[in-house]
């Protein structure tokens, strides 16, 4: 099998050349032209093997979906539109070239559907696989989505279910677990593991939500309505207190709003399946914070699977709640979810 050390840095690159356009790729770095009135946003995510993905669970070009998909999914959260991205690989000199070439395969599978091109990136030798890419975005500033643009009294959206992600992983890693399922329902979870889905759908439809006044029907640019958001890559209950904490405001959570698959109480208790969309991580939806008016607009645009799961407060308190009288009040963690170190 031919390794990358038997055709060095040139000779991967110019493999890798058939993936990216031809007026762009060749420089030590890419001129992106932009249109007037837009602001560059700009996005670097990391994997490493063994800690992002393993030949266990991920194939390579599942493994560049992801990646591609994270920084995708980061882009949306911001309100911006993709127009290209760079690809820096840590590689040892016993990596496959095809698994290489089946990584780039998957990123630029990822890609296509929206149109945007790998313009340029780094080859270094590394004792660990690792995939940094950085994503570049245009966003009008009207419409940029900020961490810290939630105010009290907004009603708290997800864009669709949580828990999937985990829950493809644990099958993945522990196949007699899915005993229970269908194998339509075993494949969408294991789908929703290996291919997440970046919500960059989800703009244009947020955008006409808010662009139109309710009134006389014509588009406000002077007062736009400020929108806080991020993605749930980390974790829905990391979202909501990230954004929480960088505006300022407390939340409540309703546990009885919260998407989860039907297919995870086959799979897991209630509790459990509860903690892995709080807590499981990678389901790559949106988590935006709007006022309520908008917020009901929006998930009825939506449709299927989005939710209202909260209302943010003017207190600090960031609390899961029980309308039903159930269970008692939770705060919300970041403890329990994944951490680096």
């Amino acid at each position: 099998m031919l390794k990358i050390k038997d055709i060095s840095e040139q000779g991967l690159l110019k493999r890798l050349h058939r993936f990216c356009p031809d007026n762009i790729i060749g420089d030590d770095g890419a001129i992106l032209p932009t249109q007037p009135h837009k602001s560059l946003v700009v996005t670097t995510d990391t994997l490493v093997d063994g800690i992002h993905f393993s030949d266990r669970t991920t194939s390579p070009e599942d493994v560049g979906w992801r990646s591609g998909a994270a920084n995708l999914s980061d882009l949306a959260a911001m309100g911006a539109f993709p127009i290209g991205i760079t690809i820096a690989l840590g590689l040892t000199g016993d990596t496959p070239v095809t698994w290489v070439e089946q990584l780039y395969q998957g990123i630029y599978d990822c890609l296509k559907p929206y149109n945007t091109p790998i313009v340029g990136g780094d080859i270094v030798r590394s004792p660990v696989l690792t995939i940094s890419i950085t994503a570049f975005g245009q966003v009008e500033p009207s419409y940029t989505i900020l961490r810290s643009n939630c105010q009290p009294q907004n009603s708290i959206v997800v864009t669709g279910v949580h828990g999937a992600s985990k829950a493809g992983l644990e099958l993945l890693l522990n196949p007699e677990l899915g005993e229970s399922l269908t194998e339509a329902e075993r494949s969408s979870l294991i789908l929703a593991h290996q291919r997440p889905q970046p919500r960059l759908d989800i703009l244009t439809i947020l955008w006409q939500c808010l662009s139109l006044d309710s009134v006389n029907g014509v588009e406000d640019r002077k007062n736009p309505i400020l929108v806080g958001g991020m993605d749930s890559s980390d974790g829905l209950a990391d979202a909501i207190i990230q954004m929480c904490r960088a505006s300022q405001v407390g939340a409540r959570i309703e546990r009885n709003q919260i998407p989860i698959p039907y297919s995870l109480t086959k799979l897991v208790s209630s509790e459990q399946a509860l903690h892995w969309a709080l807590y499981g991580g990678e389901d790559f939806e949106l988590v935006l914070c709007l006022p309520t008016a908008y917020g009901q607009k929006l998930v009825e645009k939506i449709g299927v699977d989005a939710a209202i799961v909260g209302t943010t407060t003017n207190e600090s308190e960031i609390l899961l709640i029980d309308s039903l009288g159930i269970y008692p009040n939770q705060q919300l963690t970041l403890s329990q979810g994944f951490q680096h170190f």
